[in-house]
């Protein structure tokens, strides 16, 4: 929760001196990726509860959301895929002192009070990723909540696909998409 707590400062600090920044304090967004993905997702849901500076958007690229890893895709995907359903419950075994912690919705989101009033999300996921199923429900508890929600499930992809420019097309596909979701919501068409 110091982390989350600690991103959420950091959001009040962009917006209060996005003059010095030359940044728009109207137009803040976060996003990220895996574990990144995370911290969105928490962070805009404790931004929100704590009133702090609006945010015009959060992406999500293949978000890990569930300390669980008990979805379809966990099982499907264990495996053989880049990051695998042991290597998740590892890391989240390093990230909770107490695995009780894993219901707290500064953790998982999904278990925040209510997810209205969130910034609008993009959320993109990977056919052959142990986190997709996650990352898609999660979108869903969005849109069900009433958030404006885009989600995109690159087929044929693995989990970390968003950085292989070199040896992944769709890279450069979810990329694109990404950049328009943010220019949208920045309104810079």
């Amino acid at each position: 929760a110091v982390i989350i707590l600690g991103a959420c400062l950091a959001g009040v600090w962009a917006h209060d001196h996005a003059a010095e920044l030359g940044a728009d304090p109207d137009r803040l967004a976060i996003g990220g990726d895996s574990a990144g993905g995370n911290l969105t997702a928490v962070v805009a849901v404790a931004n929100r509860d704590r009133g702090g500076p609006a945010l015009v958007h959060q992406l999500l690229v293949y978000p890990v959301i569930d300390p669980a890893c008990a979805t379809a895709s966990m099982t499907e995907n264990a495996t053989g895929y880049f990051l695998t359903a042991d290597s998740m419950r590892f890391m989240w075994s390093l990230y909770l002192a107490d695995p009780a912690q894993g219901d707290e919705p500064y953790v998982n989101p999904m278990r925040a009070a209510g997810l209205s009033g969130l910034p609008p999300a993009t959320v993109l996921t990977a056919e052959f990723d142990p986190l997709r199923d996650e990352g898609e429900a999660y979108a869903e508890a969005l849109a069900a909540a009433g958030v404006a929600v885009a989600c995109r499930r690159f087929d044929g992809q693995v989990h970390g696909f968003f950085s292989m420019h070199a040896f992944a097309p769709a890279a450069r596909t979810g990329t694109d998409y990404a950049a328009e979701a943010l220019r949208t919501a920045f309104g810079v068409l």
